[in-house]
């Protein structure tokens, strides 16, 4: 590109400059305040999406021993499945039925990157409920698989295909994010909520203006 060309694109963006300037100018001042309310609402609604798009998923794999169960699972203490799973009679050498039930679950539930904790819950009808949890760092656009095995004496939560246990401790970050995704909702619900009071006071004001502003023969 020559120097004329690049010359002649900074007029011509100086030119857009300018005249953008003097329509921001022209524009009253309280229609430059909603305008920076309504961006405001929008940067804050992109944070917030952004700090709560799940971009990695958990692949439950559960094996139980119950006739019939009610299964929970929990991501960071929010309630990310909930249904019933059931058995059937387990043969001995496929053919004799005996009393043991078996059965096997499979579950894709999306979850957000960074670090999180599962809890696992199974209320079996014949038997006490169990519950564990365990903690895992999750990629972005990555599948974790998480082993569950459901008995009546216990409930054994293990991820596979990785090579180290995942240290079971609190994620500070997660409760960040949380913290951080509820104050940007209620500011952003405070912005909508003051630019719809403002609409309703001035509307009727304009609507009543207009006869007015129109001449008379």
């Amino acid at each position: 590109m020559n120097s004329e060309r690049i010359a002649e694109l900074r007029a011509k963006a100086a030119l857009f400059d300018q005249k953008a300037l003097q329509w921001f100018r022209s524009v009253p001042l309280r229609a430059r305040i909603l305008l920076g309310l309504f961006f405001l609402a929008a940067v804050l609604m992109a944070i917030h999406t952004a700090l709560t798009a799940k971009d990695a998923s958990l692949h439950l794999k559960l094996q139980h021993d119950f006739r019939s169960a009610q299964l929970s699972v929990w991501v960071d203490d929010d309630l990310a499945f909930a249904g019933k799973i059931t058995g059937a009679t387990k043969k001995k050498f496929g053919l004799i039925p005996t009393d043991a039930q078996q059965g096997s679950f499979s579950q894709i539930i999306a979850v957000r990157s960074g670090r999180r904790n599962i809890r696992v819950r199974t209320q079996p009808e014949d038997a006490a409920p169990q519950e564990d949890s365990i903690t895992a760092d999750f990629a972005s656009n990555v599948e974790r698989d998480l082993s569950v095995s459901a008995r009546k004496n216990g409930l054994a939560l293990s991820w596979q295909g990785t090579g180290s246990a995942p240290v079971e401790t609190a994620s500070s970050f997660s409760w960040l994010s949380r913290y951080a995704s509820s104050l940007f909702l209620t500011i952003t619900g405070s912005i909508m909520s003051a630019l719809a009071g403002y609409a309703i006071r001035e509307l009727p004001a304009r609507l009543r203006s207009t006869p007015d502003s129109t001449p008379k023969l």
